[in-house]
């Protein structure tokens, strides 16, 4: 049995989303500068410029990437050795959370009541916390703030299993096209397929903290990928939606089997603005 402090949880944390709403992780920035060399539109590779320039300026003067510091998603695998010490891992990263927006001065985004009331929490809580049971003596937990604009984008199709590869394919391609500029590409798409419908939407959301445009393990599922982003960047959407080749910097998909009857198809979109932070305790 290992033993982690409550306090160290809540400590990291609040670093953590300080440090993810202020710079953009290197494999963003390469992938960003990289399309350059690919988009032809000047007014798109301006664009391309401008959120290279952002990212530089937000991390040297330790000021949020964009206004909207988002939704705090945690991706949390917690080894079966682990317990911690004073509380429970999503109280203590609730409280990180809390303190990492208040004394960070980031937005706080929150509602309590989605529908009725609509008051703000004043803290950015609560977060949404996904914990995972692994083997193991280490707790390791991925940050990954979610902002509106592209949240607002995502999508689920229960599609019939006679649809296959076109059908899905057609579906995260339209999901795109009508979210347009919404999203504020160029995006990373997210792709969830199998399962149950919830299951879809979190494959969807778990891809996106993959290295940027690393394929999948999969042979079928990384040209799948690559099939999706051809016909996504054929768009013509480009950077900020203003015209270009280049819509989307990736797209990542996973997998899970599913019901002989269905095939859930889900779609969460990333703006360039790829926040996220990872730490193990």
């Amino acid at each position: 049995m290992r033993i982690v402090a409550y306090k160290n949880i809540v400590d990291a944390v609040k670093e953590m989303c300080i440090q993810a709403a202020c710079e953009l992780p290197g494999d963003i920035l390469f992938s960003l500068k990289a399309s350059l060399i690919k988009e032809k539109s000047f007014l798109g590779r301006s664009l391309l410029e401008s959120c290279i320039e952002n990212a530089r300026i937000a991390q040297s003067g330790k000021i949020p990437l964009c206004q909207d510091t988002g939704f705090a998603v945690y991706f949390v695998e917690m080894g079966n050795m682990v317990h911690v010490d004073g509380g429970s891992v999503v109280d203590a990263i609730n409280e990180g959370t809390a303190a990492g927006y208040t004394e960070g001065y980031l937005r706080a985004s929150i509602v309590e009541d989605p529908l009725f009331k609509r008051e703000n929490t004043r803290d950015n809580t609560p977060a949404v916390v996904h914990v995972s049971i692994v083997f193991g003596e280490d707790l390791k937990i991925t940050l990954a703030p979610k902002g509106g604009g592209s949240e607002n984008m995502g999508g689920i199709a229960m599609l019939k299993p006679a649809d296959g590869v076109k059908g899905v394919v057609d579906f995260v391609v339209k999901a795109v096209e009508e979210a347009w500029a919404n999203p504020c590409p160029p995006v990373i798409v997210g792709v969830g397929i199998g399962g149950t419908a919830d299951k879809a939407l979190f494959l969807a959301k778990h891809s996106l903290i993959r290295k940027v445009g690393e394929p999948s393990p999969d042979q079928e599922t990384a040209e799948l990928e690559q099939e999706i982003l051809t016909k996504v960047n054929n768009l013509g959407i480009g950077p900020m939606g203003y015209g270009g080749r280049i819509t989307a910097l990736a797209v990542h998909a996973e997998t899970f089997p599913a019901h002989l009857t269905a095939l859930p198809v889900a779609v969460n979109l990333q703006c360039h603005s790829a926040r996220h932070r990872e730490m193990v305790l």
